[in-house]
């Protein structure tokens, strides 16, 4: 494919050790969603879920900012940027069921906001703004904003910032841990990387099936709770990655091949 035509994907993807790196190529458009953009974005996280060299997946923008939302001019045209199954931008409704950092430089609004929150990690430049500012436009951020932001910040702040439409600054989202790491300027995507690697450095499925816990466990009652993550744990701990991981740590040497376990190998007995 020549340069040129690189250039007019709406998404890039790029493997970095076991890391899907996925771009949002439309920097002209301040990266906004149209519909070929959920189209690409929905086939990366595809891409991910169903190729087993893959361990974690990193969603950035072009051009010095994350994303700006729906593409206005797009959605007056008629078309609407979301796909079947996964929602606006191919990933609000249904995320990779493999871990997912968002790498934020610039502005993060609106969709782009919802699209980070579709993330189970968020890296941001210092000088980030972010924010939900559908009100302020006689709109409702619909795009799962509303869900998930209450479940990452305190109640209180969630409604006011849902509800005054304001912008959030990194250091505020940083604060209260809504943001993982704070970088300086231009630095996000390659803190998003040193993340990105220590996860993929681990143990494939033992990492899907943690993250699946985390998701679900909310929804779990009392009294099923354990059956449930018996359910999707028991075939890690029987699987050949987790046997390789125990003898690994028994022998003091690192776990051979892309599945096996890795764990603290200094002493100590190996957890089970």
């Amino acid at each position: 494919m020549s340069a040129g035509s690189v250039a007019t994907e709406p998404v890039l993807t790029e493997v970095v050790d076991g890391v899907l790196v996925v771009t949002i190529n439309r920097p002209e458009a301040r990266n906004a969603i149209n519909t070929s953009t959920a189209e690409a974005m929905g086939a990366a996280m595809d891409r991910l879920d169903s190729d087993p060299s893959l361990t974690a997946g990193i969603i950035t923008g072009a051009g010095g900012t994350f994303c700006a939302g729906m593409d206005l001019k797009a959605f007056l045209a008629g078309e609407r940027p979301s796909i079947p199954g996964r929602g606006f931008a191919g990933i609000v409704e249904q995320p990779s069921a493999k871990p997912l950092i968002a790498a934020i430089e610039g502005y993060a609004l609106a969709g782009g906001f919802e699209i980070a929150l579709a993330c189970d990690m968020i890296v941001a430049a210092e000088d980030v703004k972010l924010g939900l500012p559908e009100v302020k436009r006689g709109l409702v951020a619909a795009g799962g904003g509303l869900m998930r932001l209450p479940q990452r910040v305190p109640y209180h702040l969630a409604m006011e910032w849902a509800l005054t439409g304001a912008m959030i600054t990194a250091e505020q989202a940083h604060q209260v841990s809504l943001v993982n790491r704070l970088t300086p300027k231009g630095g996000a995507l390659e803190a998003a990387l040193e993340l990105g690697r220590a996860i993929a450095a681990n143990g494939p499925l033992a990492v899907r099936a943690s993250k699946q816990v985390i998701v679900e466990a909310p929804e779990w009652g009392r009294a099923e709770m354990f059956d449930k993550q018996r359910e999707i744990t028991l075939p890690v701990r029987e699987s050949e990655d987790a046997r390789e991981g125990a003898t690994a740590f028994k022998e003091k040497r690192a776990p051979a091949g892309r599945g096996a376990e890795r764990s603290e190998r200094s002493g100590g007995t190996f957890p089970g």
